[in-house]
């Protein structure tokens, strides 16, 4: 029998309980483990069985579940922009990754973006935007080495343990023939 566990990463329409059960777990994890995806406590079990139902119910959003062994621990979201954001609307967003922290160090954080990334490429987007904490090194570097770059940092960007921390900015061209400029 493989140590290897099998990992796999998918956009979901519905969520079944056992799923949802298992997300709100690695949630809660990944909350305590300080990349709660804005939480910095755990907002309790029905707190977050509703975000994640309401997620599912939002036209502009897509979530992506993470899985190791058949398992939910972490998810994504490709977020499209408002029909009345004309002007921004060849860009997509990735918010809310995670992957709880008894799942990490298997590459599902790199499957989760390389996914949300697909989709958005297939659904017509040329830019993928996303923002993070200073403080989560590990995603940084994740996605620099994915091919984002940086292209700011908002000095007050959240507030963690009593302290201010920064955020950074971050886009990747998704497109042969996406262009930053005229």
């Amino acid at each position: 029998m493989s140590d290897t566990p099998t990992l796999s990463v998918d956009r979901v329409s519905s969520i079944s309980d056992d799923d949802l059960a298992s997300l709100c777990e690695a949630a809660d994890a990944a909350i305590i483990g300080g990349g709660g995806f804005g939480w910095l406590n755990p907002p309790g079990r029905q707190a977050l069985e509703r975000y994640f139902r309401g997620v599912l119910l939002v036209p502009e959003r897509e979530l992506f579940l993470a899985r190791m062994d058949n398992v939910v621990v972490g998810s994504a979201q490709l977020v499209r922009p408002p029909r009345n954001n004309e002007a921004q609307a060849f860009a997509a967003q990735l918010m809310h990754a995670f992957v709880a922290p008894f799942a990490r160090g298997h590459g599902l954080a790199r499957m989760l973006t390389v996914k949300v990334e697909e989709a958005a490429r297939a659904m017509g987007y040329h830019v993928l935007n996303l923002d993070v904490r200073e403080t989560q090194t590990a995603a940084i570097a994740l996605y620099e080495t994915l091919g984002y770059t940086a292209w700011g940092t908002h000095p007050a960007y959240a507030r963690v343990g009593g302290q201010t921390v920064s955020g950074r900015f971050f886009y990747k061209l998704l497109q042969t023939d996406a262009r930053i400029g005229s």
